[in-house]
């Protein structure tokens, strides 16, 4: 040792510094003397090396295979980390979770047949998938658009939860643009709100009855308080009725149109001075005939039998029996030749 030291002493004291330049230099000995010195120097470089702290021998030898180059090694040991280090810790089958997600995000509308078994209500109706998209506005078209959940009853046809009586009038419409019987506009007429079918209201309302109707609610706007006189109305005839234990009830109601209380002999001159009397002077002729229910004052054309059919008719809508007759005015003195001459009518309600 001290031989092969001695003959390697144009090397430099420092046992690194030494190896490093050793390692560069070329050897001035013969062949075999130079392969023993070399081979000298790595027995001492594996003694030092084992000497050395183990975190510096994890750090410097890698597990590279014989075949692979320390570099190649290296880059492999790292991707392998990495790719570890991207992976989670506990694996999960992501296929059962990705899965369901993509085909929920993705998931196309569904397709309908071009024709259509329908179960409205228990009644069953047969048409074509264009008939019910025919307007895009309506409740049908957004039902079968594809992006709505329709129930199916038990022989898949697809149930709508709605009265099918009128449903037939509801398709003629959409298929041809018919429009249904007289006797049946009103109920027509409710259903195509409920569809929101548009076209169809318009149509309606431009024919009888409901034309009719909208003159009639255009008066009937002018009278004050009328919805709640014919609540009035039916609660003082079925607490009289109730109370006697009679299968009907009357009441007094007053039925007037002009605004102050005239005799016919003096409207000329009345309507001549009503826009020139003073506020003190108006309240003279304020006055509450002794009636359960009034109707009016209103200004227009229709006049007061027309209010008296109104009444009635409304009665009748409700299922109320109602019969009207006159019994006579007030005739109450209210300033000097100035009497109520308002008509008082008795209202016969029958309950049963």
């Amino acid at each position: 040792m001290q031989r092969n030291g001695s003959s390697g002493s144009n090397g430099s004291d420092s046992c690194g510094g030494g190896r490093g330049r050793q390692a560069l230099s070329f050897s001035p000995l013969p062949a075999a003397a130079a392969a023993a010195a070399t081979t000298t120097r790595v027995r001492r470089f594996v003694q030092e090396r084992r000497a050395l702290p183990l975190p510096r021998v994890m750090v410097v030898f890698s597990g590279a295979s014989d075949t692979e180059k320390p570099g190649d090694a290296m880059s492999s040991s790292d991707s392998a980390a990495e790719d570890d280090f991207r992976k989670p810790a506990s694996p999960a089958p992501s296929f059962a979770l990705s899965k369901p997600l993509r085909s929920s995000l993705n998931t196309p509308e569904p397709e309908f047949p071009e024709v259509i078994s329908l179960n409205v209500g228990g009644t069953f109706f047969t048409t074509r998938l264009s008939t019910l998209r025919r307007y895009e506005d309506t409740m049908l078209a957004a039902m079968f658009s594809g992006r709505h959940y329709i129930p199916r009853d038990a022989e898949g046809r697809y149930f709508i939860d709605r009265d099918g009586t009128y449903f037939a009038d509801i398709l003629n419409f959409l298929r041809e643009g018919e429009l249904p019987h007289r006797d049946r506009v009103r109920a027509v007429h409710r259903e195509a709100q409920f569809y929101s079918i548009g076209p169809l209201l318009d149509s309606l309302e431009d024919t009888q009855p409901l034309t009719g109707e909208k003159v009639r609610q255009a008066f009937l706007d002018l009278m004050p308080y009328y919805r709640d006189n014919l609540e009035r109305i039916v609660e003082i005839a079925k607490l009289r009725a109730m109370q006697k234990k009679a299968r009907f009830a009357k009441l007094k109601i007053c039925v007037y149109k002009e605004e102050m209380p005239i005799t016919p002999y003096e409207r000329p001159l009345f309507n001549s001075l009503r826009f020139e009397r003073s506020d003190s002077e108006a309240k003279l002729f304020e006055h509450h005939c002794e009636v359960d229910v009034s109707f009016g004052p209103w200004e227009a054309v229709a006049d007061v039998y027309d209010l008296l059919h109104c009444i009635v008719s409304d009665l009748a809508e409700r299922g109320i029996t109602a019969e009207q007759q006159c019994i006579g005015v007030c005739d109450k003195h209210l300033i000097n030749h100035y009497y109520c001459k308002r008509p008082i009518y008795e209202f016969k309600i029958t309950w049963w």
